[in-house]
């Protein structure tokens, strides 16, 4: 992986970069929908590629490990060849699902003993197999496996798991290390800071994860509950401390306006399932603020779903009938709304770029901010 920052912002911290993968180039700030288990919900990867423009997507271990298993995906030539995508994959360690699983797993030292959601057998994760996961899963970029701490938690508590997450960092590249790809293409991995809302903790954390020198850096277990304001904080004290030179990676993270506030913090690459989630549910991400498409208010509005978008859904079909899609239950009105909002967080990665290309990013985002979180 190379990373080379083109251009930085004179009034933040943003950058302009691109990512170099055995996969193709990464332009950043770059947003990576999610495909957990093989697919971006509902959307055709010609889609992904053609209306969207999207660089790279995210599986996750846990997933994919489950199911399809990891026999059928290197019978297959590895993750790419399985799913038919041709650019970068960033595989997510699972730590965060096995977190979800509150009430069916057990964290210790060695690793995580977990009990399958879907048959309910037993499994046990620990940072050297799901390194060996994430090598036969075959994606470009793949994370250490790391304990995310709930909000709110002790003190105690997020010390303590952040030690264990530290733990297991060193024991995922020493495994890295010493395994190689499977595949014709590198891989690179990356470590996760944690530290949950304690600035010192994060320190150390940031500090610590910056020392095992990786291709890249991530920050994990924030926008788990936390209000914006500590979220901001908490990325700001990472972003000061790790590397200028080497990409930042805020995982799970989050509304239109977290972007470009953490963009101008000095991150590069994002993902969370909040547009597909959220445009399931009816919630569209628009640069003017959001639509609840369900509302009886937009029963007659006959206009395009958003005169600014620039998916090939925006000026296709109206709000009325979306409205009338999602009253009805029909698939398609999510997936209208899955597109929308997907090439939304796209267009406004690159929007971005352009404002930092052009010197005015700051000014830019402040105005944005303004209109992306107003309910219309």
């Amino acid at each position: 992986m190379k990373f080379k920052i083109i251009k930085k912002d004179s009034q933040s911290n943003a950058r302009l970069g691109k990512v170099s993968t055995g996969h193709g180039a990464i332009e950043t700030p770059i947003f990576m929908p999610v495909g957990t288990q093989g697919t971006v919900k509902g959307i055709h990867f010609h889609e992904l590629n053609q209306d969207t423009n999207a660089q790279i997507i995210l599986g996750n271990t846990y997933h994919l490990y489950l199911r399809p298993g990891i026999d059928i995906i290197r019978k297959a030539g590895g993750i790419h060849k399985f799913i038919g995508w041709k650019k970068p994959i960033l595989t997510d360690s699972g730590g965060y699902q096995v977190y979800s699983l509150s009430k069916n797993r057990k964290i210790t030292r060695d690793g995580v003993k977990f009990q399958s959601h879907i048959d309910g057998s037993y499994h046990l994760f620990t940072p050297e197999n799901v390194i060996d996961t994430q090598r036969a899963i075959g994606a470009d970029i793949i994370m250490a496996f790391d304990e995310c701490t709930p909000y709110p938690c002790d003190f105690k508590y997020a010390k303590r798991s952040m030690h264990m997450t530290h733990n297991w960092a060193h024991r995922c590249c020493e495994r890295f290390d010493n395994t190689n790809s499977l595949y014709d293409y590198d891989q690179y991995f990356i470590p996760i800071v944690q530290g949950s809302v304690y600035s010192d903790l994060r320190k150390e954390s940031a500090e610590k994860i910056a020392s095992l020198e990786r291709k890249a850096n991530a920050i994990g277990g924030l926008s788990v509950g936390e209000p914006h304001d500590i979220m901001y904080e908490m990325t700001d004290i990472c972003c000061n401390i790790l590397p200028i030179d080497k990409p930042r990676y805020l995982m799970g993270v989050g509304t239109p306006s977290n972007l470009l506030e953490n963009i101008a913090l000095g991150v590069d690459m994002f993902d969370c399932v909040m547009p597909t989630r959220n445009a399931r549910n009816g919630m569209l991400f628009t640069s003017e603020g959001t639509i609840n498409i369900k509302n009886a208010k937009w029963k007659s509005d006959f206009s395009f779903i958003d005169t600014n978008g620039t998916s090939y859904v925006d000026q296709s079909y109206s709000k009325a009938y979306l409205r009338h899609l999602f009253s009805s239950n029909e698939m398609l009105g999510k997936q209208i709304a899955t597109l929308h909002n997907i090439r939304f967080y796209l267009w406004l990665m690159e929007e971005s770029r352009k404002q930092i290309k052009e010197g005015t990013f700051a000014s830019w985002k402040n105005k944005m901010v303004k209109k992306l979180d107003v309910r219309l």
